[in-house]
């Protein structure tokens, strides 16, 4: 089954950021029109394959084949975006790894000074292991927040990413 996006503009310049100066096949889309496309791509199922029909109230001028123009401009921005969702899963991958390091290397260091707290009946001592203790495990929680939370969401934005890459664009001109 195909999920179908479908967008309605004026022109097609709508669907690009007008800041961006290069050429069109190479252009950002306009923030509200990714905003728009993957907000719908994220409300169909995703084993269903996805399908953009750009709807517009007149035909481009100057443009040779704006159904050509569009699937390139979509694929371009859609494989550029999961680029950087990679870039940015590795870069929390090698911190979640440096964080992990030096929560275990101070995790160690406070059961070791824990350790050495000998028990006895001075009631400071105590509270210092204990102490010790809890604040090693809590060095703990960015690389376990890391490793256990936060790089499922990239890889599923990256996955939908890639599938919006790959989806295939019609361009319906009313006019």
């Amino acid at each position: 089954m195909t999920g179908l996006i479908e967008v309605k503009l004026t022109e097609l310049n709508q669907l690009f950021n007008s800041m961006d100066p290069s050429p069109f096949h190479e252009r950002d889309l306009d923030r509200d029109a990714e905003a728009f496309i993957v907000s719908w791509a994220q409300e169909h199922p995703k084993q269903h394959e996805l399908k953009l029909v750009v709807h517009l109230a007149r035909r481009p001028e100057g443009i040779a084949d704006p159904q050509k123009l569009t699937q390139e401009s979509i694929e371009h921005y859609f494989e550029y975006r999961a680029q950087m969702i990679l870039r940015d899963l590795k870069r929390l991958m090698r911190e979640g790894r440096i964080s992990l390091l030096i929560g275990l290397l101070f995790l160690i260091a406070c059961q070791i000074t824990a350790t050495l707290l000998t028990p006895s009946s001075v009631h400071w001592q105590a509270v210092v292991r204990e102490g010790l203790t809890i604040i090693g495990w809590v060095a703990m929680w960015k690389p376990l927040d890391i490793y256990l939370y936060r790089w499922w969401p990239l890889l599923a934005l990256r996955r939908l990413y890639q599938k919006l890459a790959q989806m295939p664009v019609e361009v319906r001109c009313t006019a």
